[in-house]
């Protein structure tokens, strides 16, 4: 960020979604170096090392496990949306034996998983996305996201989302060169309203949510495998899951 400098951000007022204007701003042969530089620097590091906070990976792979299982939702054509090098799906091939095709605009190839080079749109029961919607510059790269679920899908979130965004120039999620937006509680309810989500859940031990096309809550079965796991592993609600405001 050094050749770059100075970063402002805006603020909705209505909302108090916030974004990086700087980065908006950057043309895009600076952004995709940004963007490929700093991850195949921090994915080289070893993970004693990490600068900061990975995705849950292990956790993630239990929740889609346990929920699949479940049926709460179906995972019989599936993708896991911007997965970098895959970690999510090596997870849950070797340790639960299922197959989770990916797709990353800056990682194209691996041996070992099953890289989609061009996802087709409205066809997927799940999209899995982890650790990309505080990476986008603008509306369009989470309607891109959002595009691929089936009309009876659901979407798998895994994202920093507040009840606020503090003004302080030293919060931890600013550390990281390639974070350009921030969410809120206000924010991602309305995204859910308009791209036609009706109730979410939301795993704690995953930090992930799950917004779904369907109005059924699951109350029943999610209880039972909190019961079962002797934790609070899900939680859901019509609209979006604002746990972090106390749910």
């Amino acid at each position: 960020m050094r050749e770059i400098g100075e970063v402002d951000y805006y603020k909705c007022k209505h909302c108090g979604f916030v974004i990086s204007k700087t980065h908006a701003e950057l043309p895009s042969y600076i952004w995709n170096k940004l963007n490929h530089d700093w991850h195949h620097f921090f994915e080289a590091q070893p993970a004693t090392l990490k600068v900061c906070n990975q995705p849950p990976y292990a956790e993630q792979a239990m929740m889609l496990h346990l929920l699949s299982r479940q049926k709460i939702i179906n995972a019989s054509k599936w993708i896991d949306y911007a997965a970098g090098y895959g970690t999510l799906s090596k997870i849950l091939k070797k340790y639960f034996d299922l197959e989770l095709p990916i797709y990353d605009i800056y990682v194209k190839s691996n041996n070992e998983l099953n890289y989609i080079e061009y996802p087709t749109e409205g066809d997927y029961n799940v999209v899995i996305n982890s650790a990309m919607f505080e990476h986008v510059l603008n509306r369009e790269d989470l309607d891109n996201v959002n595009r691929l679920v089936s009309p009876d899908g659901c979407l798998v979130i895994h994202t920093l989302v507040c009840e606020n965004i503090p003004k302080n120039s030293d919060w931890f999620y600013l550390a990281p060169p390639v974070h350009s937006v921030f969410h809120t509680n206000k924010s991602m309810g309305i995204l859910m309203e308009q791209w036609g989500y009706h109730a979410s859940i939301y795993s704690p031990k995953s930090k992930s949510w799950i917004l779904l096309k369907s109005k059924e809550l699951f109350t029943e079965k999610l209880s039972t495998l909190n019961e079962e796991l002797q934790a609070g592993w899900f939680y859901s609600k019509k609209g979006f899951v604002d746990y972090w405001k106390g749910f």
